[in-house]
């Protein structure tokens, strides 16, 4: 689902970053009332989470694939601004570092991931939860399908931005400028991905994420969805062990993302297009490979190109990332509480 650029013209993806520039206002501004020291390391791992999961892609019928998000996941245990905060972390790392979704594309792939998803996904859960307690057979059951059309929702619109493009921007001789399938082609295409394959994914590992926090770790449930303070009392590695030892398998397991060899549908690069199209759009060519990603595609070149190369590359960059995530989390957050103080 990570548009990358050259597939939307600017006149798509620069409104899409000025309306998300007021929604990361409204999603700090909505954190900065609950966040304390205590707190931070939960938006963190969460935003890891997410990061590790959208590694994992899995294969798709017809030689693509796709991936979970965690953005819904992420909003029923912090409430969806945090999910904005925490989504938008991990695809700001995957596009300047790993080359995984554009940076012209940051803005609508957040407005797609960071926003729609997770908003959707909440409010659905909130609905169907009503007054029933987060954990029970209830709960889980709207976990699941909150995250299932959270994630088609924003599916969805990625399929709108895509079939646009061709009607909107074309060249002199009426080629596509810029993505060059109608919407008769994206919807389709998006669609049979994740309502498929990646909605039932992303909605098992919700309500299994959900499910192991209530039992191992119910301290970090607030029914009101704030940013829930810890024991400060209780030492920082047995506090957040029960989070530690999930994400270190979802690490672990990261290269089975190399399963999918196949290129996720909307994020082929130029020689793909070309060699389905014949030709590569103008807009398309101008746009893209602007920015050089320092470990593109999650591969390290030192370790070889092997299959154990390529295991290690992407498990390092897991590291990497999760290292990442963590400093620009703790960074964000020492301004927002020196904003706090300087507000007393």
């Amino acid at each position: 689902m990570h548009i990358p650029d050259g597939y939307l013209s600017p006149a798509t993806t620069i409104p899409a970053f000025a309306v998300m520039v007021p929604a990361w206002g409204a999603a700090f501004h909505k954190v900065k009332k609950t966040l304390d020291k205590r707190s931070i390391p939960t938006l963190a791992l969460c935003s890891a989470f997410s990061f590790l999961v959208m590694m994992l892609n899995v294969p798709v019928a017809g030689g693509s694939s796709a991936h979970a998000v965690g953005a819904v996941f992420i909003a029923i245990l912090l409430g969806p601004w945090a999910a904005t905060v925490s989504v938008s972390t991990a695809l700001l790392i995957q596009a300047l570092v790993f080359g995984d979704g554009g940076i012209m594309a940051f803005g609508i792939n957040c407005l797609n991931m960071a926003v729609i998803m997770p908003f959707t996904g909440y409010f659905i859960h909130k609905i169907i939860t009503g007054r029933s307690k987060l954990g029970s057979s209830r709960s889980l059951a709207a976990t699941f399908i909150g995250s299932y059309f959270g994630l088609n929702a924003a599916a969805f619109a990625a399929a709108l931005e895509f079939g646009i493009q061709p009607l909107l921007f074309k060249a002199a001789d009426g080629t596509p400028l810029y993505c060059p399938y109608p919407l008769s082609v994206s919807i389709p295409s998006m669609m049979f991905a994740h309502g498929l394959i990646a909605g039932p994914i992303e909605g098992l590992v919700s309500a299994a994420a959900i499910a192991y926090i209530v039992k191992f770790a119910p301290q970090f449930f607030d029914q009101s969805h704030t940013l829930f303070p810890q024991e400060s009392s209780v030492p920082f590695l047995k506090r957040y062990k029960s989070l530690f030892i999930p994400l270190a398998v979802l690490v672990a397991i990261t290269p089975l993302g190399l399963i999918a060899t196949g290129t996720a549908w909307g994020e082929s690069g130029a020689d793909e297009l070309k060699a389905q199209l014949g030709y590569i759009p103008q807009g398309f060519a101008a746009m893209a490979d602007r920015w050089h990603a320092l470990l593109p595609d999650y591969a390290l070149p030192a370790l070889g190109e092997g299959q154990v190369g390529a295991a290690a590359g992407y498990i390092l960059s897991a590291v990497v990332g999760i290292l990442l995530i963590s400093i620009l989390i703790l960074l964000t957050s020492k301004f927002i509480m020196k904003e706090q103080k300087g507000n007393k």
